[in-house]
């Protein structure tokens, strides 16, 4: 496996430690529809937040969340409708995106966007 495959499953389970920390529960990782996937589905209080994780090695060229085009918006915003009609879900939701980045000491920088973008960005 690449290395920068590797990389990508770290950033993703620091996400969700990060998360949990936070009072998140992970509901499903890695969620596919079509051709779309959604990173991790994590539920707080009554909010269940749709989260997009970007690691980079370097934010040289470009932010990790800047990654995130109209594109891939709609293919988000499609699979979090087919979850949550498939799953019976009517709870607000939020799209985020969580940035990872090497941070100092071997340790990683967490960003945690809320409310990154809406369904409307998807247009």
């Amino acid at each position: 496996m690449a290395t920068h495959n590797d990389f990508g499953k770290e950033a993703e389970q620091l996400a969700v430690s990060y998360l949990q920390d936070k009072g998140y529960k992970i509901i499903t990782r890695n969620f596919r529809f079509q051709k779309a996937e959604i990173d991790i589905i994590a539920e707080k209080d009554t909010i269940i937040a749709v989260i997009e994780v970007k690691a980079r090695s370097t934010d040289l060229f470009l932010l990790p969340q800047e990654a995130v085009n109209k594109k891939k918006i709609r293919l988000i915003v499609s699979a979090a409708d087919y979850y949550l009609e498939k799953n019976g879900k009517d709870n607000e939701v939020r799209f985020d995106i969580i940035s990872v980045l090497p941070g100092t000491e071997e340790k990683f920088e967490i960003t945690h966007i809320e409310n990154a973008f809406e369904a409307l960005d998807a247009n």
